[in-house]
């Protein structure tokens, strides 16, 4: 079984890891807003570069909340039809990386940045939209927790009691899927980016529960990619578009 997270519109190696024939596990942002590495995305190709340059500056020297704040304060004052471009884009983005999960046996969860409803109609057959429930495969018992705790307002945003509300769902099981990481600093924080980003509801889970791994994504560049929480492995599993490799699961 293969694991990718994060995967943020890069659609030849997806295609490449859906080939390989093994059950897939896609644990969510699976389009490309904005590719910090190079300010290239979706934003970009709409606002401009400029906007998005601005914006990695504001976060990189005043912090996220401002970063944030900036964003509001340009999308309170868009342009008439500004949504419907991004809707336009965002939709093109699912046409193509959902296309290349085309005749695997894939999972896939949202995260923070995707519209979960547009994700799963562009899913293929043969894959499978899973959000609050357990799937078995090849005999192990599989909780998937979809979406993201940021603060932007994306689709993809949930709630501490939302997220406590799904795994409330899935009683015990042998491995846990989500985006978010558990509130584990050195899991939960990106190096670059600052703000923490893990879930208190899921630190809670994997402690009552103890499955026996705990697979995620969401931070891009954290202080630790592997954790035990009392017996549980917890292993991020992006970021899938610098890496373009998936983690294996046996």
């Amino acid at each position: 079984m293969l694991i990718v997270s994060d995967v943020h519109g890069a659609v030849e190696p997806l295609r490449r890891v859906a080939s390989l024939g093994e059950p897939l596990l896609v644990l969510g942002d699976l389009i490309n807003y904005i590719d910090y590495r190079s300010n290239e995305g979706i934003v970009a190709d709409i606002s401009g570069k400029h906007l998005v340059d601005e914006f990695v500056r504001i976060r990189a020297v005043e912090g996220s909340d401002a970063a944030t704040d900036f964003w509001h304060g340009e999308w309170a004052h868009r342009d008439v039809g500004l949504e419907d471009r991004y809707t336009e884009a965002v939709e093109a983005s699912y046409r193509d990386v959902c296309g290349a999960l085309r005749g695997s046996r894939a999972y896939v969860t949202y995260g923070n940045v995707d519209r979960p409803g547009m994700l799963a109609e562009h899913l293929p057959d043969g894959a499978r939209f899973v959000d609050a429930e357990v799937v078995d495969i090849d005999g192990l018992r599989i909780g998937f927790a979809g979406g993201g705790l940021t603060s932007i307002g994306t689709p993809g945003e949930v709630t501490e009691d939302e997220m406590r509300a799904k795994l409330d769902q899935l009683g015990p099981v042998d491995i846990l899927a989500t985006h978010v990481p558990p509130a584990i600093p050195a899991l939960a924080c990106d190096v670059i980016g600052g703000r923490a980003k893990g879930s208190v509801a899921i630190l809670e889970y994997v402690e009552h529960q103890a499955p026996s791994f705990h697979y995620f994504g969401d931070i891009h560049q954290p202080r630790a990619t592997t954790w035990r929480i009392g017996p549980t492995v917890c292993i991020n599993a992006g970021y899938f578009r610098a890496t373009g490799r998936p983690v294996r699961h046996g």
